[in-house]
């Protein structure tokens, strides 16, 4: 048992430091498990974890076991859009107090590589990522981060809009890869939670028209209630853009959407592919000159992320349709597929 100092309330169990955790054993395998309460190291927070978001990764987990090369090979704690509050703090932390509300960036880079020190620390070859395979995840009672990975909170935000802080920042880096600006032109295609939130980061940057193309009527509903302004259900004709985030993962999107883009125009793809050799019209990327990046995680993005959510220029908590105790983890991994109507299930440990 760490030596941590008593909680600073009441507690209903025995073991006020007790520690539970979802763990995913194997595909479809989710078990509720008691594990060893982290003790923080001299420069981390320890952080009673109140909210987590399921993420698609976390779903591909569940089900496949594997993403890509990052196999699942022990039991694994998955989750990595969290939030909560600081409950203890290492010998060297200055950044935090005990009581502080936070949200935490689940990437720990190793600070010392080419792209660190280049501050693209988001494609560190060795950086530790909550929920990624051989590091647990949030979906747990209490979790231990370094102190520069953990961002201060608002009173104004909920512990569900900390936990979201992770996939706006998805998406505030998307549209910084497409150098979104005032009066630009945007197409989302996908209007999963990062397009939903792509479109209310295009629309903060300046962006005056933000198109969202996707299959899913709600979906396209919740798009127009969060800032689209126009939205065009999935392979009917699309107007010129200036900029293209693509979030579905689907290449037909991706072709449809390069297709669409004036002249000079950018593409960002986000949504991951199910083919990793998909095909792109390159005589269109070529005869446009289109650039065409791809985007992995983020870097730097969450003081941003706060700044807009706190401000309102952001809603957090308009995408969240389902909450679920830990013991329902495994129910909140499979909402997306059972429900159609499901965007954001949040799990509360």
């Amino acid at each position: 048992m760490p030596h941590l100092p008593a909680p600073d309330r009441p507690d209903t169990t025995t073991d006020p430091w007790l520690n539970r955790a979802a763990v995913l054993h194997a595909p479809g395998d989710v078990r509720v498990e008691e594990r060893p309460t982290p003790e923080p190291r001299s420069l981390e927070v320890l952080v009673e974890v109140a909210a987590v978001g399921v993420c698609g990764s976390d779903v591909h987990y569940y089900e496949h076991g594997r993403i890509g090369p990052r196999v699942v090979r022990a039991p694994l704690v998955l989750g990595h859009e969290s939030a909560g509050r600081v409950v203890a703090v290492g010998e060297r932390v200055t950044r935090h107090r005990v009581g502080d509300r936070v949200a935490i960036e689940p990437g720990l880079p190793c600070g010392r590589c080419r792209e660190c020190r280049a501050g693209r620390y988001n494609l560190c070859g060795a950086v530790a990522f909550l929920g990624s395979p051989p590091v647990d995840g949030a979906f747990t009672r209490f979790l231990a981060q370094h102190e520069d990975f953990v961002h201060s909170l608002p009173d104004g935000l909920s512990d569900e809009a900390g936990a979201l802080m992770e996939p706006l920042s998805v998406a505030l880096w998307a549209c910084a890869k497409a150098g979104v600006s005032a009066a630009d032109r945007v197409l989302v295609t996908g209007a999963g939670p990062i397009g939903l939130l792509a479109v209310q980061a295009a629309s903060a940057r300046g962006a005056t028209e933000v198109v969202v193309t996707d299959v899913n009527e709600r979906r396209l509903a919740l798009a127009r209630a969060t800032g689209a302004t126009r939205t065009v259900r999935a392979g009917e004709q699309l107007d010129e853009a200036d900029a293209l985030i693509e979030c579905s993962g689907h290449p037909q999107a991706l072709s449809d959407g390069i297709a669409a883009l004036r002249p000079a125009g950018t593409a960002v793809a986000v949504g991951m592919a199910a083919d990793p050799d998909a095909a792109v019209p390159l005589s269109v990327l070529q005869g446009r000159e289109l650039w065409l990046t791809g985007t992995f995680r983020y870097a730097g993005t969450y003081p941003a992320a706060i700044a807009l959510a706190a401000a309102g220029r952001v809603d957090l908590d308009a995408i969240v349709t389902g909450h679920f105790a830990l013991e329902e983890t495994e129910a909140a991994l499979r909402a997306g597929r059972e429900d159609p109507d499901s965007v954001k299930a949040i799990v509360r440990p």
